[in-house]
């Protein structure tokens, strides 16, 4: 989603996967897919000429939350990206934001258009609280992308959000 959204060349940290990963990285439910990201993407978008949102697209696994720690600080808030696929992978992401209070919408990544879920289903299996905005996206498609980024920003206007680590 960074890459598609980010109005400069976004830093990308993609690495083929290898059969060394294959204990770590667990590709049930993507048996296609060949590369993963290794640190963070990063890009960025103006909103106005002197206020920018800064995107930083960190793998999903607890293993990175040490980085997640770093990146709330002064942050507006979060996307967490749940694939269709493979929902259960984005319950820690969802407990992070929760337990830290910090502003957050569920994209939900159909590929083209397509969710085996409805939004209702996923916020029961998921157990979101009514306030937290679910969006279908393609993460592939700019338009997309940014929809759920300005859903954020509202979600995050709403709740009176003061990025975190700064003072109000």
């Amino acid at each position: 989603m960074v890459g598609a959204v980010s109005e400069t060349r976004p830093l990308r940290t993609e690495e083929a996967l290898t059969q060394v990963g294959t204990h770590i990285d667990d590709l049930s439910g993507v048996e296609r897919k060949l590369t993963t990201t290794v640190a963070m993407d990063f890009g960025r978008i103006t909103v106005a000429n002197d206020y920018m949102l800064y995107l930083f697209g960190t793998p999903g696994q607890e293993r990175f939350f040490f980085v997640w720690d770093e990146l709330a600080m002064g942050a507006l808030g979060a996307v967490v990206l749940a694939d269709t696929r493979r929902l259960d992978d984005c319950f820690p992401s969802v407990d992070y934001f929760e337990k830290r209070e910090q502003p957050f919408v569920v994209a939900l990544n159909c590929f083209d258009g397509v969710s085996p879920f409805t939004v209702g289903e996923v916020r029961s299996a998921i157990g979101l609280e009514p306030d937290i905005p679910i969006v279908r996206c393609d993460a592939r498609r700019r338009d997309s992308g940014r929809e759920v980024l300005i859903t954020l920003v509202e979600h995050a206007m709403r709740r009176g959000a003061t990025p975190v680590g700064t003072m109000s």
